[in-house]
C-alpha cells in the first residue's frame, strides 16, 4: 500500500467520523425543535425521517463530499433559526 492510498483512506475515515458527530448533534437539536414548534406533520416528517435518510444514503453511497456540506448548511439554518 502506498502512502497516498493510506492518506486518502485516513481522510475518508476522518470525514466520515466528522459527519457522524455533526449528524447526531444537529438532528438531535432538530428533534427538539420539531416537537417544540407548531409545524405541520409533513415538515416534522421531513425533518425527522426524510432528510436524515437522504444524508445517510449519500454517505453509504460514498458521497460524503456532498453529504457533509448539506449537513452543515442544515445545521447552520437550525442554529440561526433559534436566535
Amino acid at each position: 500500500m502506498t502512502m497516498v492510498f493510506i492518506l486518502e483512506r485516513t481522510v475518508r475515515i476522518m470525514l466520515s467520523l466528522l459527519f457522524i458527530i455533526f449528524f447526531f448533534w444537529i438532528f438531535g437539536k432538530m428533534i427538539g425543535f420539531a416537537f417544540r414548534a407548531s409545524w405541520s406533520f409533513i415538515k416534522v416528517m421531513f425533518t425527522l425521517v426524510f432528510l436524515p435518510l437522504i444524508l445517510v444514503g449519500l454517505v453509504f453511497k460514498g458521497l460524503v463530499a456532498i453529504a457533509l456540506p448539506v449537513l452543515l448548511v442544515v445545521g447552520l439554518f437550525s442554529l440561526l433559526d433559534r436566535a
